[in-house]
């Protein structure tokens, strides 16, 4: 695995973790990057200085990623709380509805729902918009 820092035209910064750099490439090449913060595909590796073994790390350095970690789960959170409060559930339907919005056969709307992997990478293929609903977050009762 390989982690690159990444960030949008908008100056999102954010990082992303693939298989190789030909996976960070062929998923670049084909649109399927996009800034979690605001769905922008203009998406770029940043420099990034070369993770080195045996260095100390500072009390700020082992804070940072989880104060990170934390501040995106909640805007996840938001996210999906905006959508669900916002858009129309149109369950298993959702593959079938966006198509029909994208192609100007039903009213444009915003719509969330489940899809087969198979159904979305057609979504995608054939240029509608989509993107994944952030998970929900963990109930306090699941958490340790």
């Amino acid at each position: 695995m390989i982690r690159y820092a990444l960030t949008c035209d908008h100056a999102h910064e954010f990082e992303g973790w693939f298989g190789s750099s030909a996976d960070y490439d062929d998923q670049q090449a084909r649109g399927l990057l996009e800034c979690p913060m605001c769905a922008s595909k203009e998406v770029r590796k940043q420099i990034m200085a070369p993770a080195v073994a045996g260095t100390r790390k500072t009390v700020q350095d082992e804070a940072a990623p989880g104060a990170m970690q934390s501040m995106m789960m909640e805007a996840m959170s938001k996210v999906r709380a905006y959508v669900e409060e916002n858009f129309d559930d149109v369950g298993d339907a959702f593959a079938r509805e966006a198509r029909a919005i994208h192609e100007g056969r039903s009213e444009q709307r915003g719509i969330y729902g489940q899809a087969t992997p198979k159904e979305v990478r057609e979504l995608v293929q054939d240029g509608v918009p989509v993107a994944p609903l952030p998970p929900e977050p963990p109930k306090k009762t699941e958490v340790n």
